[in-house]
């Protein structure tokens, strides 16, 4: 068995400088290392977030919805489908396209997303939000589902 009598930090205080400062590195609040999060965990972390709000119906503009569809029907679904996230040291900006669920009103379906956004981010990865900007690209009518299509009478015999 080996004893340790020194310690990174004795050595490192022992050891002379050339006059050459060692590169600064991001270390954590305890100084023992540096955490990163990557940014399509944190778009993930925005996409759950927002799913969970009523009166939000999909994530993502058309074509991205469109892709989503092709997605589920073989059971993978992009929770960062119409998400985009900048992440720094320590802020992140969010960018989210949805679409709302007719008849609630939009401007309090933006304002809950953009709050749960703002929980979600600061509590789960410890974060600043600077800002959460949200584009509502369409609304879905409940009659305008395909099934219901199928029920009408034909128009023309």
């Amino acid at each position: 068995m080996t004893t340790q009598t020194q310690t990174p930090a004795t050595v490192a205080a022992k050891t002379p400088s050339a006059g050459v400062a060692a590169p600064a590195q991001p270390k954590g609040k305890d100084g023992r290392g540096a955490t990163t999060v990557d940014d399509a965990v944190v778009a993930k972390i925005a996409g759950i977030a927002i799913q969970e709000i009523d009166g939000v119906h999909a994530l993502g503009g058309g074509a991205a919805r469109a892709l989503g569809t092709l997605r589920e029907k073989v059971g993978q679904k992009d929770l960062t489908q119409g998400v985009s996230v900048e992440v720094g040291q320590t802020q992140v900006a969010v960018d989210v396209t949805l679409v709302v669920e007719y008849p609630h009103p939009l401007q309090d379906v933006a304002d809950r997303a953009r709050d749960a956004v703002y929980t979600a981010i600061e509590d789960l990865v410890g974060m600043e939000v600077t800002e959460v900007n949200i584009t509502i690209t369409d609304i879905h009518v409940p009659s305008d589902d395909a099934d219901d299509d199928a029920d009408q009478e034909p128009r023309v015999a």
